[in-house]
């Protein structure tokens, strides 16, 4: 497979797969999973990162365990919408990625997804240790809502249009 707009996951949809949202960090791979529906992102697992060819295997696993048909990886922009150099690291980890694995994969904009989650873990006067603990996972899972969110307004949109006379 290879990387691909959000809109090519629609054809993929079959309410048996799901969809995997990834937050990927120097250190930590945050991960989500969508329900079948592809309607309600759940925070998954935080992966340890180690060598390239450990956490491939450890994502293998889940996508296989879990019938993943896609992925959705936050991509890193700068506050003015410029790429640097985060945005180069994450298109060359989704590289190495589908040398590995046969999935598609989108990018979506993840401005702001880990500020937004550390302010609600905050105001939910979350511990600083369980923030830490929680929030590259609970970031995919904003990430990968969004995206499903978007996927919803465009069937919406596409079902308007078949149902106008």
């Amino acid at each position: 497979m290879s990387l691909c707009e959000i809109n090519f996951l629609k054809t993929l949809k079959n309410n048996k797969n799901r969809l995997m949202g990834l937050d990927v960090g120097t250190k930590t791979i945050g991960l989500a999973l969508s329900d079948t529906t592809w309607t309600i992102a759940t925070p998954f697992q935080t992966l340890e990162r180690r060598k390239f060819k450990q956490d491939i295997i450890e994502l293998k696993t889940i996508i296989d365990k879990y019938h993943v048909g896609g992925l959705i990886i936050g991509f890193p922009k700068n506050m003015d919408g410029s790429e640097g150099p985060r945005c180069q690291s994450i298109k060359q980890f989704s590289h190495n990625l589908l040398t590995e694995i046969a999935i598609p994969i989108s990018f979506w904009d993840e401005r702001l997804s880990t500020v937004a989650v550390t302010r609600t873990l905050l105001e939910a006067d979350v511990s600083r240790k369980r923030r830490q603990e929680v929030v590259d996972k609970m970031a995919a899972s904003y990430i990968l809502q969004g995206a499903l969110d978007t996927l919803v307004r465009q069937e919406w949109k596409t079902d308007d249009l078949t149902h106008e006379e």
